[in-house]
């Protein structure tokens, strides 16, 4: 009785209180919209906020509300990675002997074998819908991330993920009389044969061995508690608001363990969010939401490219924030079928926590990248440690698949214990300092990232008979999958170039911070790497090893994108490598790409000032290998036959690469010149963009109309030089401001900190 009668109270002060809940909505062309719900989870209405989301869909005549937490973990140890042959040395030794089957059995298949540790699922609130008739439309508006579902016959429910707080909202109008609705806790205690399944494929719930999860309705609030593994506690609460005609309520997610910060549990969440009431929830969550559009905007002459953008941008408003883990193989939309996500929702170093950021410099989202490496900056001391005990050296690397708390998983030995993920994870802490200018993060956490990994390097290398360094074996994702030949004897280019830019890097650092004793010791340890290895196909996989067939991984190329150590600014040479290296990937083929490797291919194109070829390769992922809720699934869904994967696992990193490569297209910064539109197709007359960053920390917006650059505008957010490429040719120009330009048709202007130049024909 008590719990009803707060409840009551809620009600009255929330009715008083609101008069409108939601404002007329605007719609976009970029929006999704469809005729009826989906009836599949991965094609679901995604929403969310970093921490929390939620899955939009229809199941067995239910409407159904996947809920998902971001740190929703079993978080047990991989007991196989206590033994003492868990070391890189011994790894090396049955390389050497010959003897790589015992790796394998060790470190490789129990990965395969166990179902954690693992990311697992929250929970779906149903709603019984079978009174409401046919659906008329389903509409997910991106400028306020809300979604409407409406029924032929009236009946119109909204529902969104709170920006910023952790719960979801729902409000259902036109009712005849209240839904019923409840909490489907997942499937870890069903009945029925218990399989063990691919990783790719998500293995069965129930072989995590959980107790049964707790259920308990309270008039108008459902609960459901569940025990994972080690203490480990979530908990699920929904509570509604019934009036005449209306129902409506809200939801959240809390996860307990023991040695992390108690937090408020969902169901207190929930009575706060009520008595704030709707109204007052959804002003802040638009007002996030108005900012963070504000960031940037693009307009292209190409509706899907475009709309795909916007999808991409919305995807990452959605899934990454300060405070929550880094985005993971799938963020908050962990799989809803019974079974645990594809490839566990881990997270993925050694390409997938890489490209899911790749966007979000450019596109001037690094309020929300830095989510990421505050991530990577909390587990440092978790990660000296696991190089302490596998490498048994100083310095810093990374578990290439991770936990939530940075522990290593295992898998393919060659990349879930690579030898250089810190270092392409250090390019992040690059990038953000270059695009920012925040000189007290170079100091404390830039610079000290990639000093540590250049210690590592240093350590873990050895001297050839040419006195030369070298790692003692070394692999390229995945190249050979997980055999006793996925390891070379010479360097890869895959590790060599994360190594020279680590020291190249290293070196640039130290010397912008005053250190200029370790600046000459990361250059003199650069000097003695060798050069990367290239033929007439350009780059290799390794000296002697071409890119000799189709392969999903283009990480012999890294040198290239994303790291510049060969760029199309440092010569013929450098663009004969790179024209050749895309050449190459074009002949044989797309037959065992997945979708990142289209998304990747466009910035590889764009980089090359291939408009055309980048727009057309990255076409092809939109239209085939994302799914009409625009998540990326690595199979080929089109049947066109641009890849002979079929499956649909869905990831996210192609979808975020996407994103990167056409705004690449639109502009370039990398070799300290900015490029405006610098790789855009003939046929592309209209083009805007706003805001866009630049390395350098500048903010640039530029419209061209009738196929003619007519203006650029740039914010200079800490001043310094700007190096601009003439956007205008040979036309004659205005600028408010006093500038320089070469022989090379390069403008250069020295900025104040938050100057504004405006160039116009």
């Amino acid at each position: 009785m008590k719990n009803i009668f707060i409840v009551l109270l809620l009600f009255f002060a929330v009715a008083c209180k609101e008069k409108q809940s939601i404002p007329n909505l605007i719609a976009s062309p970029n929006d999704l919209h469809f005729d009826k719900l989906s009836t599949v989870w991965d094609e679901a209405i995604p929403l969310g906020n970093g921490m929390v989301g939620a899955l939009v869909w229809e199941k067995e005549g239910k409407l159904r509300l996947s809920l998902d937490r971001a740190d929703l973990w079993d978080l047990r140890p991989m007991e196989n990675l206590k033994t003492p042959e868990w070391k890189f040395s011994w790894v090396y030794e049955q390389w050497k002997n010959n003897n790589y089957k015992e790796v394998q059995e060790k470190f490789d298949v129990p990965y395969d074998r166990s179902p954690a540790p693992s990311k697992i699922p929250g929970a779906a609130l149903e709603f019984d819908i079978s009174s409401l008739g046919e659906v008329e439309s389903v509409h997910l508006y991106l400028e306020k991330a809300i979604c409407v579902v409406k029924w032929k016959s009236g009946v119109k429910m909204s529902t969104f993920v709170h920006a910023t707080e952790p719960i979801g909202w729902y409000r259902f109008e036109g009712l005849d009389k209240p839904l019923s609705y409840e909490i489907i806790p997942p499937a870890y205690t069903n009945s029925g044969e218990n399989t063990v399944e691919s990783p790719v494929t998500g293995q069965d719930l129930r072989r995590l061995g959980y107790p049964k999860g707790e259920v308990i309705k309270d008039g108008n609030s459902v609960s459901y508690s569940q025990e994972g593994w080690g203490g480990f506690k979530y908990k699920v609460n929904a509570s509604n608001i019934i009036s005449d005609k209306e129902m409506k309520g809200c939801w959240s997610i809390s996860s307990e363990f023991p040695s992390w910060e108690k937090k408020p549990s969902a169901k207190n969440t929930v009575e706060k969010e009520l008595e704030g009431g709707l109204t007052e929830s959804f002003k802040t969550h638009s007002e996030w939401w108005s900012q963070f559009w504000s960031q940037s905007s693009i307009q292209v002459p190409d509706a899907i490219l475009q709309k795909q953008w916007y999808l991409e941008q919305y995807k990452f408003g959605a899934s990454a924030r300060v405070g929550a883990p880094p985005i993971s193989l799938q963020a908050v939309w962990t799989a809803d079928n019974g079974k645990l996500p594809p490839w566990k929702g881990d997270f993925h170093h050694d390409l997938n926590t890489q490209l899911s950021y790749w966007s979000s410099y450019s596109g001037n989202h690094l309020e929300e990248e830095i989510g990421f490496l505050d991530w990577l900056w909390k587990y440092k001391g978790t990660f000296k440690k696991y190089t302490k005990d596998y490498y048994e050296t100083d310095g810093l690397n990374v578990p290439g698949v991770s936990t939530l708390t940075g522990d290593p998983m295992g898998g393919w030995i060659q990349y879930s214990f690579g030898p250089t993920v810190s270092a392409w994870l250090g390019q992040h802490f690059y990038l953000h300092w270059r695009y920012s200018m925040d000189r007290t993060f170079l100091k404390e956490k830039g610079y000290p990232w990639i000093k540590d990994v250049a210690v590592f390097l240093k350590e873990i290398s050895v001297v050839d008979a040419k006195g030369m360094r070298k790692l003692a074996i070394s692999s390229s994702p995945e190249i050979y999958d997980n055999s006793r030949n996925a390891w070379f004897g010479e360097t890869t280019n895959f590790d060599l170039s994360l190594i020279r830019w680590t020291f190249e890097k290293a070196a640039e650092l130290a010397h912008e911070v005053g250190n200029v004793e370790e600046g000459e010791l990361w250059e003199k340890t650069l000097s003695e790497w060798p050069e990367l290895a290239i033929d007439d196909s350009g780059l290799l996989f390794a000296p002697g090893v071409a890119y000799d067939k189709s392969h999903r991984h283009f990480s012999h190329q890294l040198g290239y994108h994303p790291l510049g150590i060969i760029d199309f600014s440092k010569g013929d040479k450098h663009k004969k490598i790179i024209e050749n290296t895309i050449a190459t990937l074009d002949a044989k083929g797309s037959d065992w790409w997945v979708g990142y490797s289209f998304s990747w291919l466009g910035n590889l194109k764009a980089r090359a000032f291939d408009g055309d070829g980048a727009a057309e390769v990255l076409k092809k992922f939109a239209t085939s290998f994302c799914l009409p809720n625009s998540f990326h699934v690595n199979g080929d869904q089109s049947g066109k036959g641009y890849s002979k994967f079929k499956y649909r696992p869905f990831t996210l990193e192609g979808n975020f690469a996407f994103a990167a490569g056409l705004q690449e297209m639109l502009i370039q910064s990398h070799t300290g010149i900015v490029h405006v539109f610098p790789a855009v197709p003939q046929s592309w007359k209209e083009i805007n963009f706003k805001h866009l960053r630049t390395e350098g920390a500048f903010l640039i917006s530029a419209t061209k109309e009738k196929g003619v650059v007519t203006s650029v505008e740039i914010e200079a957010t800490k001043g310094g030089v700007l190096k601009m490429k003439n956007p205008f040719g040979k036309k004659e120009f205005r600028c408010n401001v006093e500038y320089e330009i070469n022989s090379e048709n390069e403008i250069k202007i020295v900025t104040n900190p938050k100057g504004l130049i405006i160039f116009e024909l």
